[in-house]
């Protein structure tokens, strides 16, 4: 069973082969690649490649990663807006990672936390998960805040602990845990 969510606005579901065109388009951006792990080379056959790899029912495996499209409820041909990455850690049970990009044309209005928590609410309610981290460059001021927003603990800073793109970089590490969230 495909994992479909829908929030007030927006239907969250694993990307498909129509989705691949949009996903690249907004991954190419400098203001999207910049702190992520892809460069402004992204391409079509690289979206296309991901698609096709990632698991078919949306929910990953310990060590795989599924992304998952931000569509507008509203949209006639519900057009992506965005997508949550969602990772099972390898080593530890029930621990999921998460990460969110938005195309610049829709940030700022919401999508991202609104995604999200509508993506920690099916990973701690319907898959019983135990832990949920993000992690975010410490220069994102937008993506430290947001986590933040969503109740995440701020766990730690991983000073110079990253060489990201030819620079060391500094990580800032979040997570909530299952009863943390039942709690709220």
């Amino acid at each position: 069973m495909t994992v479909v969510l829908t929030t007030e606005r927006l239907v969250i579901e694993p990307l498909g082969p129509a989705d691949a065109e949009a996903f690249a388009s907004y991954r190419r951006l400098p203001e999207v690649a910049q702190f992520q792990t892809w460069g402004t080379d992204y391409s079509l056959a690289d979206a296309e490649s991901l698609i096709t790899a990632q698991p078919a029912q949306g929910i990953p495996n310990p060590g795989e990663w599924v992304q998952l499209g931000l569509l507008l409820r509203d949209s006639r041909q519900g057009a992506l807006v965005g997508d949550v990455a969602v990772g099972a850690d390898a080593e530890q049970p029930d621990t999921y990672e998460l990460g969110v990009t938005l195309d610049p044309r829709h940030q700022g209005r919401g999508y991202a936390g609104e995604a999200l928590e509508a993506v920690i609410h099916w990973l701690m309610v319907d898959q019983g998960a135990h832990r949920v981290v993000m992690q975010g460059d410490a220069r994102n001021a937008a993506v430290l805040a947001l986590m933040r927003r969503l109740g995440l603990r701020h766990e730690g800073t991983v000073l110079d602990g990253d060489w990201f793109k030819g620079e060391w970089t500094t990580l800032e590490r979040f997570a909530l845990l299952g009863r943390e969230w039942a709690a709220r």
